[in-house]
């Protein structure tokens, strides 16, 4: 992956995001059934997020206990599927193909420039972890075991709770856009 590219794409991709989510709001056409399944899978992708930030103590220690056992990127796999959820609550497939497009172009290369900066920082212990856990997608039984439990304050620090205030606000714009249509 060209490094100044991975750069640019770190650099622009919460503003990419932002944009996504304007043309969110404008093109959502939630509907009842889709909006309960899609904040469900949402919702499940949240979980993701929240279990891997409370285990995670960010450029400090190599994380490798819970998801961090299944997949290397549990973070960006959660936030994949909460952009899949919403997309699928909001009713547009062409919202689910640009969240598509955006993660490849955008979020790959970011995990793969981070992913340089573990190799760099823990040299052969990330060597012998990236053998054994995928880059992305998780294992069903994992092959390490880490020592790293979920702890709240964890969760706290890492302010993964404004995920959860972005979900809940998520989810009632897309009610009060239903209702008021």
């Amino acid at each position: 992956m060209d490094s100044a590219y991975a750069a640019w794409a770190a650099r622009w991709r919460v503003p990419m995001g932002f944009v996504l989510g304007v043309a969110y709001l404008i093109f959502a056409q939630p509907q009842p059934r889709l909006l309960i399944a899609g904040s469900l899978v949402a919702l499940f992708g949240l979980a993701i997020r929240a279990y891997a930030a409370g285990c995670l103590n960010k450029n400090q220690i190599l994380a490798t206990g819970g998801p961090y056992a299944r997949t290397r990127n549990p973070l960006y796999l959660g936030s994949l599927i909460v952009g899949v959820g919403f997309a699928l609550a909001g009713g547009s497939w062409i919202l689910g193909l640009a969240l598509v497009g955006l993660f490849v172009l955008i979020y790959w290369p970011v995990m793969r420039r981070e992913e340089a900066y573990l190799r760099q920082e823990f040299g052969e212990v990330y060597s012998g972890y990236a053998n054994a856990v995928p880059f992305f997608l998780p294992l069903l039984r994992p092959r390490i075991k880490g020592v790293e439990g979920f702890r709240w304050a964890q969760y706290r620090r890492n302010r993964e709770y404004q995920a959860a205030v972005g979900f809940a606000a998520g989810v009632l714009f897309l009610c009060a856009k239903m209702m008021l249509r």
